[in-house]
């Protein structure tokens, strides 16, 4: 309950509202939860990320520990089974990959468009935050939970099919010269 002004004047933001603009962009985000926190969560929240550090360490948060263990795990599962079905040596999967995350990864990486893949991804990460999301929907984790939230949504608003497309192939075409 500490953090009820900061949550409250938070607007909802929507993963379904297309390409229309977001009521709140992670810029002004960060600067309006900063007007509201210690010094110490500022950091951890100037520090939120979708890419989460290699090694574990903690942040302090035990919603956003199990969050980038998670997301690690994720992306160690989609790097290995992108090396398996290239033939290629990969890293051993992390203890802490389960069924669901090699479920979704292998999904991912399955599907013929890399857009569809994003979108099944995003989809599942939208599903994940919501399992993680805590109880008190007033506290510090929900406030790092709406900035991931928040990240997510505008990182998959960047994708353009036909720039991607053509992103796409040049990587494709270099990966495919290297092997030669």
């Amino acid at each position: 309950m500490a953090y009820y002004y900061l949550v409250s004047q938070l607007p909802n933001i929507s993963s379904a509202e297309g390409k229309t603009a977001l009521p709140l962009n992670v810029e002004s985000f960060k600067e309006l939860a900063g007007r509201y926190i210690s010094q110490a969560e500022k950091a951890v929240l100037n520090g939120l990320s979708l890419v989460p550090p290699k090694e574990l360490a903690s942040t302090g948060s035990a919603f956003l520990d199990t969050w980038y263990e998670k997301e690690r795990n994720l992306r160690f599962a989609l790097a290995q089974i992108r090396a398996q079905k290239l033939k290629k040596d990969s890293v051993p999967l992390p203890s802490g990959c389960t069924a669901d995350i090699i479920a979704a990864a292998r999904t991912a990486v399955g599907m013929d468009s890399p857009l569809s893949a994003e979108q099944f991804l995003y989809d599942y990460r939208l599903r994940l935050l919501d399992e993680l999301r805590p109880m008190d929907g007033f506290s510090m984790d929900a406030v790092y939970a709406y900035g991931l939230r928040l990240m997510l949504v505008e990182r998959m608003r960047k994708f353009e099919v036909e720039n991607g497309k053509t992103s796409y192939h040049k990587i494709y075409d270099t990966i495919l010269d290297g092997d030669k």
